[in-house]
Order: C-alpha cells, then sequence, then structure tokens
C-alpha cells in the first residue's frame, strides 16, 4: 500500500536535511507504528506521504500509484489526520463533514449513515450543529478523525491520533483501526506513547535523525538487538536510537 523508496526531504535551502535516503514499505492488512524522537521527522513523512510536501528525491506511491505524478488519484485513497488542528472554525461540525463528504464524492445516500457512525462513535453527535470554534481540544480531535474516515479510504495516515481523546474515544478509535485492516486495508500511524504502539501494531518503524534505523515485528526488534524475549518496545526503542552504529535494523519485504 506504500512504498518509499530513498526519499529525502530538507530545509533551509537543502541545509537540514528532515528525513534523507528514507525506505520502507507497508503492506495492505496492516497496522503500521511510526516513531522516533521529536524532530526525527515522523511529521514531516507523513506530510510526505499525503502530498502536502514533495521530496527533494526519491518516489512515493500509495496504492501502486505516484503521489507526485498523480496526486489526486492517489490522494482519493488517504485518510488523513493531521498532529495540529487547522481547521476551518466558523462552520458547524456537521457542516465540515458535509463538505469532507463533498470533496470525496460521498454518495449521499451512504454519507449520512457514516457521519451518524463516527459521531455516535465518539460522542460528539449533540455538538454536530455547533461552530466548531466552540469545541474543546478533544471534540476538534475527534470531528477531525470523522472527517478523514467518512470516505472510507483504503489507507489511514493519523499523526498521533490519540492526543486529547479521552479513554473511551480512543479504545474506539483503536478497535477501528484493527477492523479497518482486517478488511484488507492500511494504517500508518504515529504516536509517542509506545504501549499503545506494542499493543496495536503488526510492524513498527523507527525514526531518528530522518533516518529509519530499525523496523519490523516486535519479536524482529527484539532479535535485531539481541534481547530477551520479553523486552518492551519501550526498552528496545531506547536502546535503539541510543545506538552508534551504522546498520539500520532493518526487515522490509
Amino acid at each position: 500500500m506504500i512504498k518509499v523508496h530513498k526519499v529525502t526531504k530538507s530545509y533551509v535551502k537543502g541545509k537540514v536535511k528532515a528525513v534523507e535516503n528514507l525506505s520502507f514499505n507497508v503492506h495492505k492488512g496492516e497496522i503500521f507504528g511510526f516513531i522516533g524522537p521529536n524532530g526525527a521527522g515522523k511529521t514531516t513523512t507523513i506530510k510526505l506521504l499525503t502530498g502536502i510536501l514533495a521530496p527533494d528525491s526519491g518516489d512515493i506511491e500509495i496504492g501502486g500509484v505516484n503521489i507526485v505524478d498523480n496526486p489526486v488519484e492517489a490522494k482519493r485513497l488517504i485518510g488523513y489526520v493531521p498532529d495540529q488542528h487547522d481547521i476551518y472554525d466558523r462552520i458547524t461540525g456537521i457542516e465540515y463533514l458535509n463538505f469532507m463528504c463533498d470533496i470525496y464524492a460521498v454518495p449521499n445516500d451512504v454519507r449520512r449513515a457514516r457521519i451518524d457512525r463516527y459521531l455516535d462513535m465518539f460522542s460528539i453527535t449533540s455538538a454536530a450543529g455547533e461552530l466548531i470554534k466552540s469545541y474543546s481540544h478533544g471534540m476538534r480531535q475527534k470531528l477531525m478523525l470523522t472527517g478523514a474516515l467518512v470516505h472510507n479510504p483504503a489507507l489511514w495516515l493519523l499523526d498521533e491520533p490519540m492526543v486529547g481523546l479521552d479513554p473511551l474515544a480512543a479504545l474506539r478509535l483503536k478497535e477501528e483501526m484493527r477492523e479497518h485492516v482486517k478488511a484488507g486495508n492500511t494504517v500508518f500511524f504515529s504516536t509517542h506513547v509506545l504501549e499503545v504502539a506494542e499493543r496495536l501494531c503488526d510492524r513498527i518503524g523507527i525514526i531518528k535523525d530522518g533516518k529509519l534505523v530499525a523496523s519490523g515485528t516486535l519479536d524482529e526488534l527484539r532479535t535485531s538487538v539481541r534481547t530477551g524475549d520479553n523486552q518492551t518496545l519501550e526498552a528496545l526503542f531506547f536502546e535503539i536510537t541510543d545506538q552508534s552504529g551504522d546498520t539500520p535494523h532493518n526487515f522490509e519485504v
């Protein structure tokens, strides 16, 4: 579903490399967790995957579609939730959701059911008719999740999706992520909550200083650093990101 091949993105006229020679694959039917220290390149990578940013070099394919050559076709496959709530706040929640449905051409006969389902799932039905500027941080997160998922995209790209969610909403989102991949779809999400990544993800990628330093299942990550079978992702993360070796612990197939 995602193919990233030797992608580099720099800022400040090439002086700062946000990601460098980045390569990885994410398969259909899996939840892929993307973790790393602050400033490691997680959000830049996600913006490259969505087409918000263009790579300096390298190729990105979404569902076999090159995101640079055919951006509209690729973006139709994506549901994206950013880490910032940059959202029209002088319209109501339901107006925003209908706007999102219009963008993705969700038929009228199915949009109402999908909107109602997610509003109920995230417990914001009663707020749907209110202006978004009155929403709390958590309510905005729930609305943006609903807007991103309402067209039933094959790929969910979620940047810190649990931030601001109450425990019940977070649980329901995790359940929905698992159901989504069971149907043959894909979820790619970043998180700082390593316990969530450990329990939820099929595979995990670890980025540091713009480079992928490890990727694979939890067992493969354990093997890569030759630790015991019960080593937590948190312990592995600190060990891998503190290593000074140049060889990535990569298990892409």
